[in-house]
């Protein structure tokens, strides 16, 4: 049963959590971005318009007004660009009823455009009023953190992932504890790295080849204790060492095993010396794109229930042994995009949420 009133009250809220949740308090959530400052020809959807199994919702995007000054805007989709796009008055009423239905709507800050570089404390201190801000206009539940492209690094000489000393990653860190200290135990932080930021760091870690590698390590480690989803996303990506120091190449159901188990299991950093621990089960996702036009990786539904069953029960694993154990309590799946999902007749949410709800 998905969404009991106990579950809400104490798994996405960031409140206190046991070292691992069991199965009988487990949910698995369907995680979805939605198109809210932009159309990319996929259409628009509008809040009170997105099915009621999405039941966490990214607004897409919270972007910086430059690089470097932390100061995030969200600008819903003009209307001549979304003709649909309702009023702000509609938007906020709709993301009350979502709530009222125990949904979470969340900011996510970043996407492929919008790079953040915590760089300075003054930015770092602008990014959380601007970010408190309009969590507070619209009555949002959280954040998602979704920083590419080159918003993170690790600056030469920064090896100890549970020591950084790179001003984004410190910077960014103190901003994600400042506004958890705000918001207290209800808020919700998701984040949505790609591969090359968490799993590459098994084989690389900053460094001269490329200093992004690995680079949400450390700010996975600092805010694991109120962290309430980590779905990498397990698209976009180029093949990837798991911890069978085998590759694994994205599309099938092996990717988003060897990659989840890494998570869960947690590995070594590259040449530091030192171990990345692994989440609990119920912090863990994977993201997946929701059509074959949404992003490279796209996987086919029954690959995909492939990886669940082994994931989450220990099953039907195609011989590769988890290193982690099985997650009963995993977390869930997340898509790029709801609006693409739309645009495919629901294929996403049609193919996953039974499977979700089936599960124990």
């Amino acid at each position: 049963m998905r969404w009991l009133a106990v579950v809400l009250g104490v798994l996405l809220t960031g409140a206190a959590l046991p070292a691992q949740a069991g199965p009988e308090s487990a949910t698995h959530a369907l995680i979805g971005y939605l198109h809210a400052s932009f159309g990319n020809g996929s259409g628009y959807v509008r809040m009170a318009d997105v099915p009621d199994e999405w039941d966490i919702i990214d607004l897409a995007f919270g972007e910086p007004t430059s690089p470097t000054s932390g100061d995030i805007r969200f600008n819903r989709c003009p209307a001549a660009e979304c003709p649909e796009v309702e009023s702000d008055a509609d938007f906020i009423t709709a993301i009350r009823a979502k709530q009222a239905a125990g949904k979470k709507v969340l900011i996510s800050i970043g996407g492929a455009n919008g790079q953040v570089q915590l760089t300075t404390t003054a930015a770092r201190d602008t990014f959380v009023s601007s970010v408190g801000a309009i969590i507070d206009k619209y009555g949002l539940d959280g954040l998602d953190v979704d920083f590419e492209g080159h918003s993170l690094y690790l600056d030469a000489g920064d090896t100890d992932f549970k020591n950084p000393t790179t001003p984004v990653i410190v910077n960014l860190v103190s901003a994600l504890k400042t506004l958890k200290a705000k918001y207290g135990d209800k808020f919700v932080l998701t984040m949505a790295p790609e591969t090359f930021f968490v799993q590459v760091g098994y084989q690389f870690y900053g460094g001269s080849n490329d200093n992004r590698a690995g680079s949400y390590l450390p700010v996975i480690d600092a805010v694991r204790d109120f962290l309430t989803v980590l779905h990498v996303q397990d698209y976009n990506s180029g093949p990837v060492m798991g911890l069978d120091n085998q590759y694994h190449t994205m599309g099938g159901a092996d990717f988003h095993i060897a990659m989840t188990d890494m998570v869960k299991a947690g590995f070594p950093v590259a040449n530091t010396g030192r171990t990345f621990p692994g989440l609990r089960d119920d912090q863990i996702g994977f993201g997946l794109p929701a059509a074959v036009s949404a992003g490279n990786g796209y996987t086919a539904p029954a690959a995909v229930h492939e990886a669940l069953d082994c994931l989450v029960k220990g099953q039907n694993c195609g011989g590769y042994s988890l290193r982690g154990g099985p997650s009963p309590g995993f977390r869930g799946l997340m898509t790029w995009s709801i609006n693409w999902d739309h645009y495919y007749d629901w294929e996403f949410r049609n193919s996953h949420a039974p499977y979700l709800d089936s599960l124990p």
